[in-house]
């Protein structure tokens, strides 16, 4: 294994694999294949660059995930060096918010891997397909990322990535813990610092979506190019969407140049102060964002403390009502390649869902582009209600079932639960604006589960046997 402190000592010896090799050491490695003292367990992930695995150290037992180049790549001197910084980086700053790299290595045909620490959860955005977030617990799930940052930055470290899919939430058994991933083309300002950065003036680093604006126009980047991205991550944590949306490239840049931010209070329910700082984060010129993390996250904290219902006793209240979540995926590799029969029937299930919870005089409380939630409060006809939520949920199942030119690809589950909600007054009625009920992670299957399920809170004192049927409704363990 090479020193982390020095990858450059990692040799470059690209040798073909035998026959036997590709058994075990194909495009993907196969559970038993060794990566150094690490047995391949199962493959985690794959993204553009490479494939993540779980593995066990075969003397010491320990868990962790081993990151290899894909096998196309190790040709380009730049990919290899932008997987390798990783490691560099990561031992640079070295923060319990940013996940730990163990070791580096090569396999015998020459592809680089990490090891690294394992997780058991997953990134905030599968999260962020299922819920939004209430502004305080937004900030709860990005103070550990502002904590990472404040640490890169301290070192000379911008991270220039900061998105959802860059944040891991750890399971909910035992404490929560959140981690920043992903320093693969982060930048070190310092000439003088252990690890050096790619240079780019002229060139973009970074995802379209999330991209700032000097990054866009190829600018050298400082900590407010983290800053613009963990506005565009608050806005998503707020609303469900992303703030410049364009299925074209360049309309996108032009948007993240031009556009002015929008505010998440015109499709989310937050306050003046929240919008404030958002807005500020996603400013076009740098110069009129927050100058670091801390006044980030501190002024963040702030908008929050300053929420109508502490303030001023608005009409914001706790009560108990039932939901139908609606959850839409698409199956297996289908979701890295998106055809336009996919994404027309994409957009047909989620039309006939939310006309149904509509109809139904269901609230919306969450719409994504693949999940919708719909909610009602539980008055004097509490079992009732519940009763005509159970109903409402197979009707959609039905409709569904019944649809025009179903694409196989495409997978639905529903389930319907009771909890509590924040409800107040709003002026074209009531409007739910966060609870427990809306986080949907609690409580819905993780699994799409038999079509439609309800929760055993759900279906508590219901005569429902009638509707019990393996094909349209099990009650969620």
């Amino acid at each position: 294994m090479a020193d982390l402190d020095d990858t450059r000592a990692l040799p470059r010896d690209r040798t073909p694999p035998s026959d036997a090799d590709n058994v075990l050491y194909g495009d993907e490695l196969a559970p038993g294949a060794l990566a150094g003292e690490y047995a391949i367990l199962g493959t985690i992930a794959a993204g553009g660059s490479g494939t993540v695995y779980s593995a066990q150290h075969r003397v010491l037992d320990r868990r962790a995930a081993v990151k290899v180049l894909h096998r196309d790549l190790i040709q380009s001197t730049e990919m290899i060096e932008r997987f390798l910084r990783e490691a560099r980086v990561v031992n640079l700053i070295r923060h319990p918010n940013i996940v730990d790299i163990y070791e580096i290595g090569q396999l015998g045909d020459g592809r680089p891997f990490l090891v690294m620490e394992f997780l058991d959860g997953h990134n905030l955005e599968r999260t962020l397909a299922r819920q939004t977030f209430a502004p305080a617990d937004a900030l709860e799930l990005l103070a550990p990322v502002c904590a990472a940052l404040e640490a890169a930055h301290e070192k000379g470290v911008v991270h220039r990535d900061v998105k959802a899919s860059n944040v891991f939430v750890t399971r909910a058994t035992g404490p929560q813990r959140v981690k920043l991933l992903d320093f693969g083309i982060a930048k070190v300002l310092h000439s003088n610092q252990a690890a050096s950065g790619m240079t780019t003036v002229g060139r973009q680093l970074g995802t379209p979506t999330s991209m700032s604006p000097e990054q866009i126009l190829g600018e050298p980047v400082d900590v407010r190019t983290d800053i613009y991205s963990l506005g565009v991550l608050l806005y998503q944590l707020l609303t469900g969407r992303m703030p410049f949306v364009s299925e074209d490239p360049l309309e996108l840049e032009r948007l993240h140049l031009e556009a002015p931010p929008p505010r998440p209070s015109a499709v989310a329910a937050v306050w003046p102060a929240i919008d404030e700082v958002v807005l500020r984060s996603l400013a076009k010129s740098r110069e009129q964002r927050y100058a670091t993390v801390r006044d980030f996250s501190a002024a963040l904290g702030e908008a929050i403390s300053q929420a109508p219902s502490r303030k001023s006793g608005a009409s914001a209240q706790t009560v108990p009502a039932v939901a139908i979540y609606v959850d839409v995926r698409v199956e297996g590799e289908s979701q890295d390649r998106m055809d336009d029969a996919l994404l027309d029937d994409l957009g047909q299930v989620l039309d006939i869902a939310e006309r149904a919870l509509r109809g139904a005089k269901f609230l919306l409380a969450l719409e994504t582009g693949s999940a919708l939630l719909g909610a009602q409060v539980l008055g004097e006809s509490e079992s009732s209600t519940r009763q005509h939520a159970i109903a409402t949920a197979l009707g959609i199942v039905e409709q569904l079932a019944a649809r025009p030119g179903a694409d196989s690809r495409i997978g639905f589950g529903i389930c319907v639960h009771t909890g509590l909600v924040i409800a107040r007054k709003g002026p074209d009625g009531v409007e739910i604006i966060g609870g427990p009920l809306t986080r949907v992670a609690s409580w819905a299957p993780q699994e799409l589960v038999a079509k439609a399920c309800a929760t055993a809170e759900a279906a508590y004192g219901l005569d429902v046997k009638g509707t019990l049927t393996d094909r349209y409704l099990v009650l969620a363990r």
